[in-house]
């Protein structure tokens, strides 16, 4: 009750304030803004500016992007059952978005295990013709780690929460993440698409004291257009280790959108009083 009930009053403020938000809208003074649940075992509702945001986000959830207005933005994250955001399991942050940037937020285990945040630029600056960039982030609760491709290392001493990137010929690559030293897979091998003008992000997330590392995949697109414009991203749950797949919750991006948009509203709405 409580959730449709926050769920309405975000609608009525958009209505009222005559705030749009069009999914494929490209301006340069927004930002785009994915977000990753990479916390196992732990679902949890995500609040945006003190508004429930999304309902019971589940791990390995992928919810994006979004285009946003540039601005600073209080996240935290709660046990399904709360009330409201006075008691997190994570948080509260304060993310903030640069104009014509496109980000990543994950909620992760840090390398001891506790719950952290993230917040990861994307890096769509343009890629040669023919050429596509990968992107691995280390946001796993386990040690240094080196990314192997055809069994050898190509990215070593990976450390959480941390990232490396390749501009890489259009292929394919038989990927793996190993302990850092060896070449003995902890997880993968997998194959990953280099496509021509996207950049591809693999994330490592999980617990290895756990047994429960996973793999997620993102793709943002268009690194080959206009500069001028902000590049739209596909995001996708990719293969956890049992290599069974989870489907992109559209009903999460639906919640995020419109929670999202009543909070950036009342952003502006506080900066024009304090203006006055």
């Amino acid at each position: 009750m409580r959730k449709t009930a926050a769920a309405g009053l975000a609608v009525g403020i958009i209505a009222a304030l005559g705030f749009a938000m069009p999914a494929t809208a490209s301006t340069t003074a927004n930002a785009q803004l994915s977000v990753l649940h990479g916390i196992p075992d732990t679902p949890v509702d995500v609040y945006v500016n003190g508004e429930l945001t999304l309902d019971d986000f589940q791990p390995g959830d992928l919810a994006g992007p979004l285009e946003l207005p540039a601005g600073d933005y209080e996240v935290a994250l709660t046990a399904t059952d709360a009330a409201d955001a006075s008691a997190p399991v994570l948080g509260p942050a304060t993310l903030t978005l640069a104009a014509g940037k496109n980000y990543t937020a994950a909620a992760h285990l840090s390398d001891g295990g506790d719950p952290s945040l993230k917040l990861f630029e994307n890096n769509t600056a343009t890629t040669a013709a023919g050429q596509g960039r990968l992107t691995v982030r280390h946001i796993a609760a386990a040690p240094a780690v080196d990314i192997l491709a055809g069994g050898a290392p190509v990215i070593e001493d990976l450390t959480n929460p941390n990232e490396s990137t390749l501009d890489l010929p259009v292929s394919t690559v038989s990927a793996a993440v190993a302990l850092a030293g060896t070449t003995d897979p902890v997880l993968g091998p997998t194959d990953v698409q280099i496509q021509d003008g996207v950049l591809t992000i693999v994330y490592a997330w999980g617990s290895a004291e756990d047994d429960n590392l996973a793999l997620a995949v993102q793709t943002v697109t268009g690194l080959h257009s206009n500069p001028g414009g902000v590049p739209s991203g596909n995001a996708g749950y990719l293969a956890q280790r049992d290599a069974s797949t989870s489907m992109f919750a559209m009903a999460g991006v639906g919640a995020l959108a419109i929670a999202l948009a009543a909070g950036s509203a009342i952003v502006v709405r506080r900066r024009q009083q304090a203006q006055r």
